[in-house]
């Protein structure tokens, strides 16, 4: 019989919010916001438990999160300042393993079967970890124990914050059971529409669908949502994954009817992506157009050649004749973004890619 996995789930609490609080005595015990300011267009990056419990959660605009709690403290993000804790983070999880998937700054898998410390209780690296962690940045993380990266993932978020959650073999059938299938990591807002439509609100309703059903309903996502229904779930802990595309986006500071307005910002979008391409040595065969109307409805439009995409000029007239198959200028528009794909190189993923917020 194969042995099981031990994979565990790490994840800071509130991360940019708990840098601020800790860097900023006056700030601890209050209601903080990183993200834009509450009279721009901004949305929340995240917020401390504190700003959580008025109903504020990250994406969520500026505006709504002041008119939910005026008396929130707003802090624009100090990025340097969170790379160097998740370096520090880093370094820790590096004296157990090699085998440590960054998800971000503030999260990461660790698959800890064999480890450095030959410790045999991967519970036991769980909670040395988080106190490591304490000790190191005083800042506090949670974690998920289990035999697979859906199980570990699902766990590091019973218990926040600080807490500890391990998924044993025994028990992962009843916990999936009774999991709402919007807990499920993959299953966004849409498809948890499509899966409550059906009558399907639980690991357990899932667990009675057939394969040939969820691949009928969902494509190659119905193979994975058929597994973890049964928690199964094979992927590895993979030290250094590829990226699969390049981009930025921009809110706009106001909603924007101009194409003209649109073109300049897309140029300047282009320059920024060109960069980017350029300075990892790449270059990709799809050009991404994203717009976001003024009623957050987004749609998407691409264009692929046999001939790679990496300067500005290009990426602007490309960005052009796909603004023009969007309805951008008859509709008002809050958000532009431009994402380079297929990329002609393998580039490893340091952390996720960092949002561009509106900051005036």
């Amino acid at each position: 019989m194969t042995e099981k996995r031990k994979i565990i789930h790490v994840d800071m609490d509130a991360f940019y919010a708990a840098v601020e609080q800790r860097d900023r005595p006056e700030l601890r015990g209050r209601p903080v916001i990183v993200g834009g300011d509450p009279g721009s267009r901004g949305v929340v990056a995240t917020c401390s438990y504190e700003a959580r419990r008025f109903g504020i959660h990250s994406a969520m605009s500026s505006a709504q999160a002041y008119r939910r709690c005026p008396q929130a403290v707003f802090v624009r993000p100090r990025f340097e300042a969170y790379r160097a804790v998740s370096l520090q983070i880093r370094t820790l999880f590096h004296e157990y393993t090699d085998l440590v998937e960054p998800l971000s700054l503030d999260e990461a898998y660790l698959d800890v079967t064999s480890n450095k410390k030959e410790m045999a209780s991967a519970t036991w690296i769980a909670r040395e970890i988080l106190q490591e962690i304490g000790r190191r940045t005083r800042l506090t993380a949670s974690a998920g124990v289990s035999y697979n990266k859906f199980l570990a993932k699902i766990a590091s978020d019973v218990n926040k914050p600080a807490g500890l959650t391990v998924i044993t073999p025994q028990q992962a059938a009843d916990f999936i059971a009774e999991l709402p299938v919007r807990r499920f990591h993959g299953i966004g807002r849409v498809t948890e529409q499509r899966l409550l439509a059906r009558g399907i609100e639980t690991g357990a309703d899932l667990r009675r669908c057939s394969l040939d059903e969820l691949e009928r309903l969902f494509g190659k996502s119905g193979s994975y949502f058929y597994g973890i229904a049964r928690g199964i779930d094979n992927r590895p802990v993979t030290p250094n994954r590829v990226r699969k595309s390049i981009g930025k986006e921009d809110t706009l500071a106001e909603d924007c009817a101009d194409r003209g307005q649109m073109l300049t910002i897309l140029g300047d979008l282009a320059q920024r992506v060109s960069a980017l391409v350029k300075g990892r040595q790449t270059s990709g065969l799809t050009l991404t157009l994203k717009v976001k109307y003024s009623d957050f409805q987004a749609v998407t439009r691409s264009h692929t050649q046999l001939e790679p995409i990496e300067d500005a000029d290009v990426m602007l007239a490309l960005a052009e004749q796909l603004l023009a198959k969007t309805e951008a200028g008859d509709r008002p528009v809050r958000l532009l973004g431009l994402t380079v794909s297929n990329l002609t190189t393998e580039i490893p993923v340091e952390t996720s890619p960092q949002l561009d917020l509106p900051f005036p």
